[in-house]
């Protein structure tokens, strides 16, 4: 899962606009989904019960299952992503496909169903969809054959070309015609060119790279070590790392959210059989930490709403029923507390 945070500057654009433009200029309502937040629920693996939660904090509203609501039919995936970029909402499901809704009212546009194996993100770029997937397990439960896969078009079909990359890419971000990608299992940083659809470029970086996000102008990867956390400053001209910035965290399990005055809220689990889960909250400005903001167990995913700076940590219950949404104050205080679907992960904030 990703936390989304390509999606932050459609959520700047509809608090300045509170109607759109129909062609007949006239102003058009925005949709239901337009406002408030979408949760996203994994889903357990083999019922493949991933779905999509609306929750709207101004009246307390929670809607569920809102995919098969407006299209009546299940949604029929695990959900690893929702990536919300060119008009459309991609939902990225690891079990080898990608639906493609309306944002506004979430009735189908399109999909991508075939040729797909473990799908982890996506971006868009010169008017096509590049699909970060793991490829297939081979007999060692490994992926040697990872790839990005190249669908023709914004609104899915078939999948017309797969790009070798290194081992389980995770994010992707796209700028102009190049496709940045993270490949997590060897710590690489490929660069694809989107017209000629090849690898142009390979950096080698610290740790394991999984997410890409924006800090004002500048654009950074979040890059995970069992002992240690480190953020890369990237220089999209050149194609180059400009900066590494490194804290002492240990086990982060490579969900973060993005906070005001460059606060990064980061979800820490040591793992079986202790589970002793924390929040650690980071500050690249001036380079402080701290590992215990928030601790608890089960904690999974992790979300930050700029409108209200109130932070959403989901917990997943061991995935042996709903999960829960807890929302906080930055200074910790709990608002409000939700039950939502199976192994809730991520946030679009709209």
């Amino acid at each position: 899962m990703k936390n989304l945070f390509k999606n932050q500057l459609w959520a700047i654009v509809l608090l300045v606009f509170a109607f759109s433009c129909n062609d007949n200029g006239g102003d058009e309502p925005l949709g239901k989904y337009d406002s408030g937040v979408l949760i996203m629920n994994e889903g357990n693996f083999g019922t493949n019960d991933g779905e999509v939660y609306h929750y709207d904090p101004a009246t307390g509203t929670l809607t569920h299952d809102i995919f098969e609501l407006e299209n009546s039919r299940p949604f029929a995936g695990l959900l690893e992503d929702m990536v919300l970029e060119q008009d459309r909402l991609y939902l990225v499901a690891n079990t080898g496909k990608v639906e493609i809704v309306n944002p506004g009212d979430f009735k189908s546009i399109g999909a991508v169903i075939n040729d797909l194996d473990q799908p982890r993100s996506l971006a868009t770029a010169s008017s096509k969809l590049f699909i970060s997937d793991y490829g297939p397990y081979n007999a060692s439960y490994a992926t040697p054959d990872s790839y990005i896969a190249v669908v023709s078009g914004l609104d899915g079909g078939t999948v017309k070309k797969k790009i070798e990359v290194s081992n389980k890419p995770e994010d992707l971000f796209a700028n102009g015609k190049f496709v940045w990608v993270a490949g997590s299992e060897e710590g690489k940083l490929e660069i694809i060119d989107a017209d000629t659809e090849t690898v142009t470029k390979t950096i080698d970086v610290e740790g394991k790279p999984v997410q890409f996000f924006q800090l004002g102008s500048e654009v950074w990867v979040y890059s995970v070590d069992p002992d240690k956390v480190s953020f890369l400053s990237l220089n999209l001209a050149s194609q180059s790392v400009k900066e590494i910035k490194s804290f002492d965290v240990a086990n982060a399990t490579g969900r973060i959210a993005i906070g005001e005055d460059n606060k990064l809220y980061l979800v820490t689990s040591s793992g079986w059989p202790d589970y002793q889960d924390a929040v650690a909250v980071v500050s690249i400005a001036d380079n402080t930490v701290d590992t215990d903001w928030t601790t608890g167990s089960g904690f999974y995913g992790i979300g930050y709403d700029q409108t209200k700076q109130e932070i959403y940590l989901t917990n997943s219950a061991g995935f042996q029923g709903n999960g829960l949404v807890t929302v906080f104050k930055k200074d910790g205080t709990e608002v409000k507390e939700m039950e939502v679907g199976r192994g809730p992960s991520g946030f679009v904030f709209r």
